[in-house]
């Protein structure tokens, strides 16, 4: 069964814009993602085609500037716009937000002459890019990366070539473009570096999908860099400096990771609340029942608290000012919030939320992973507990 269309979410936007914005993205929503979510997800078929249309619409730029081709909105109406596309599909919304990440590097730390040469190619709708960070030894301890970049002969033009392996990357072998963090010098986080790598680069290859819980149709797939070459001008920023770049780029992740939770949590209460108005016993809608209608407002509480709490850090980010601990403590409430909403919502619909004759066993599903992906929440409460300790 496809998920119903979900009502309209209130929002308080910050110009007329922006809401037309959200009003296209709705529509793009209930055209393209919803009558498809369910049987693409079941098949484990990746939409690449859905992107483009997103493309075209300007949906995959919102938050980069307007000369290099981006959409120049502000962080708290692209997250809005990924909290819609996630509600409708969890896997468009997740990818946007990967592929936003993923554009992240060169767009904060390249230079003039490279955000012009590559951003708007970016940028555009036509490509889509991946984040490569993780590896199979490395995760959460992503200073230990060990896939390394050696120059190809001495000076600043030499080449380097890279060899080693990342895993979990999202659109792995299907990205036109990655953004790797790979190692240039000592161990340790002062030896990383940044390189963006074409997605068709010469010994740059894939390993066959993992098979995953959930996001079946969201390719996650081991990248091996059997001595990829990449021309030296593809360095972003200087070497040494990767490490900073990746951890500036996983701030604004986890903000895009929190609206995709918050997204999914809302589908899923969409779905409860319908179900409970409509399904009878004892004569009566089962959401008559003090139980079950505690379970739903306690549902719709943390929605609108997890939306708060993203939003609030957000706004930080578009101020200029200081937003990791915010951005960590929205990753951490939100998809905690997500988690326990989706179970919620099996719960209400009895047995038939255990079937998948409706979307609510696929959104706890997918629910999970985002307690998991751009760090996991025990990271984040350890990055909360160092901001408050140490400042």
């Amino acid at each position: 069964m496809n998920a119903a269309p979900p009502k309209p979410v209130e929002r308080q936007l910050p110009s007329d814009e922006a809401r037309e914005l959200l009003t296209l993205t709705r529509e793009l929503v209930h055209r393209e993602l919803l009558p498809r979510a369910a049987e693409e997800e079941a098949a484990g078929r990746f939409p690449r085609e859905v992107f483009r249309t997103l493309g075209e619409a300007g949906l995959l730029s919102l938050p980069y500037p307007e000369a290099v081709g981006g959409g120049e909105q502000p962080y708290e109406v692209y997250l809005q716009v990924l909290e819609e596309l996630a509600a409708g599909w969890l896997a468009v919304g997740l990818g946007v937000s990967v592929h936003t990440l993923s554009c992240h590097a060169l767009a904060t730390f390249g230079s003039p002459e490279q955000r012009e040469r590559w951003l708007p190619g970016m940028l555009g709708g036509t490509q889509l890019g991946g984040y490569c960070l993780s590896e199979p030894q490395s995760g959460s301890d992503a200073a230990a990366l060990r896939t390394r970049a050696d120059r190809d002969g001495e000076g600043a033009a030499a080449d380097y070539v890279v060899r080693g392996t990342k895993a979990w990357i999202t659109h792995g072998g299907r990205a036109d473009f990655y953004s790797a963090i790979v190692r240039t010098g000592e161990e340790g986080p002062r030896g990383i570096s940044c390189l963006l790598v074409p997605g068709d680069a010469e010994h740059l290859s894939a390993a066959p999908p993992e098979h995953k819980m959930g996001m079946n149709s969201s390719p996650t797939a081991q990248l091996h860099f059997d001595g990829v070459r990449v021309a030296a001008d593809r360095l972003i920023g200087e070497e040494g400096q990767g490490f900073q770049i990746a951890l500036a780029a996983l701030d604004s992740g986890r903000l895009g990771i929190a609206a995709c939770a918050i997204g999914v949590a809302q589908a899923a209460l969409d779905l409860a609340v319908e179900y409970a108005g409509s399904r009878r016993q004892f004569g009566r809608p089962i959401a008559d029942f003090q139980g079950l209608s505690f379970m739903l407002a306690d549902m719709a509480t943390q929605i609108e608290a997890g939306r708060a709490l993203y939003l609030s850090a957000a706004r930080r980010r578009d101020e200029g000012l200081a937003f990791s601990k915010q951005a960590a403590m929205a990753k951490l409430f939100c998809t905690d919030a997500a988690m326990r909403v989706t179970t919620d919502a099996v719960q209400v619909l009895g047995g038939y939320g255990y079937t998948q004759d409706f979307p609510a066993e696929r959104y706890m599903r997918e629910a999970k992973v985002l307690q998991i992906v751009e760090g996991t929440n025990q990271i984040q409460r350890l990055v909360i507990g160092r901001h408050l300790t140490k400042g």
